[in-house]
């Protein structure tokens, strides 16, 4: 009886009319689904499904061919690894992308696939795109913003929201239709190589995570009670060797996710402020990229003036904003790229650092082009005649102390009139 209902609203609700429409199809809940509702409500003439690897792995790409068998569908596939790791994280890294503890991931990913479906959908003279993103999330904003830019006069279907369709409502429709799901946890997950995401928007205030959640983090108490060391060289702000091995970042970062993860470093559990501003409990884990930005923050520490170092703080904390909400291709978010580029030619140098439990312990740190000077600054050495100092204090107190005469004169003058 439920399902009849279901069907009833969904048939009930107007749709445009498409005659040939690109899908972003990943093989997951949201996209399988989507393709028959293109068939049966949307009834459109031809589906042209697109599928982006990203970097979430060869398995998820293998389960997306399986299940498109079974809806009998044929993806165009596309490898935009290479761009991703290479243009999209490395700018991630250079600017150490965050928004309020989350290093920026999907939103990034979101954008390039979007840009990647709109862009094969004009040239195959596609009528509408499509995409599954919820009307409670952020990533409806990423996509259409996207297709807009490169695509102003295309039909966007966004069926999960337009249909106003729960999880559980998807779930009995594709049991209804036969649509292959293999969703183990409420909400999926989303993954890339710098960050996987866990049933987004599904995780309650309370609810515990369990162990087997995990497909890089060992928990800290599980994790190695010896932990490991491990070496990261970075060129311009960008890890390019590690262990002394010289590697891609497409290569690197999956490495150091085993590594960090079995070490017990990525766990993130927050309160995340979405685009609508409206606050949801998000789960990530991403131990490459705990360790990266640690490690490259601090190296911008050691090797750039104190002006840079306070003034790309704000750029970061922009480009992290705009980048979350879906407008990588601002033009000023162009910009802030140029200026971030602009600060990296003296982030160089090598870290050691000792992964345990969770725990990041810097152990030796070297660059050719820091600015710590211990044979200047260090209070044991006689880098400078501190007497240099002394009219140098008295200048820089100079605002201090007519600020403090003001203060006295104002209390005499209060006195006087009493």
């Amino acid at each position: 009886m439920a399902i009849k209902k279901l069907l009833k609203k969904v048939e009930a609700t107007p749709v445009p009319e498409v005659k040939k429409v690109a899908i972003a199809y990943s093989g997951g809940l949201d996209s399988s689904l989507s393709v028959e509702l293109l068939r049966r409500i949307y009834k459109a003439e031809e589906i042209v499904a697109i599928t982006c690897d990203v970097g979430q792995g060869k398995e998820e790409i293998r389960e997306g061919r399986r299940k498109a068998k079974i809806l009998k569908i044929k993806p165009i596939e596309i490898d935009a690894t290479e761009e991703f790791t290479e243009q999209w994280l490395a700018k991630a890294i250079r600017a150490n992308s965050d928004y309020n503890g989350y290093p920026v991931s999907t939103s990034m990913t979101r954008q390039l696939i979007a840009r990647i479906v709109v862009t094969k959908a004009v040239e195959m003279g596609c009528d509408a795109v499509l995409e599954g993103s919820t009307g409670k999330g952020n990533d409806q904003y990423r996509m259409h913003n996207v297709f807009k830019i490169f695509a102003p006069d295309i039909t966007i279907l966004v069926p999960v929201r337009d249909f106003d369709l729960t999880r559980g409502e998807e779930e009995a429709l594709c049991r209804h239709w036969n649509v292959p799901v293999t969703e183990n946890i409420t909400g999926g997950d989303d993954k890339t190589m710098w960050c996987r995401s866990i049933a987004s928007g599904a995780i309650d205030l309370n609810q515990p995570l369990p162990d087997d959640i995990w497909m890089w983090l060992v928990p800290p108490a599980k994790a190695s009670a010896k932990g490991e060391t491990v070496k990261i060289e970075f060129e311009r702000g960008i890890p390019t060797k590690l262990n002394g091995r010289a590697m891609p970042l497409g290569k690197l970062v999956p490495k150091l996710n085993t590594i960090a993860g079995r070490n017990g470093v990525g766990k993130i559990d927050m309160f995340e402020d979405g685009i609508m501003d409206l606050k949801s409990r998000e789960i990530y884990e991403a131990p490459a990229a705990h360790v990266i930005l640690k490690l490259h923050r601090d190296l911008e520490q050691q090797c750039l003036t104190k002006e840079e170092v306070q003034f790309k703080k704000m750029i970061d904390a922009k480009w992290a904003y705009m980048t979350y909400h879906g407008e990588w291709y601002h033009p000023l978010h162009r910009s802030l790229d140029a200026y971030v580029d602009s600060t990296q030619d003296f982030v160089n140098g090598t870290y050691k650092v000792k992964l345990y439990k969770g725990n990041i312990d810097i152990v030796e740190r070297y660059s050719d082009s820091s600015l710590f000077s211990p044979e200047i600054r260090s209070i044991k050495s006689r880098g400078f005649d501190q007497r240099w100092c002394s009219n140098a204090a008295k200048i820089r107190g100079l605002p201090f102390e007519i600020v403090g005469r003001r203060a006295n004169a104002t209390k005499k003058a209060k006195k006087a009139k009493k």
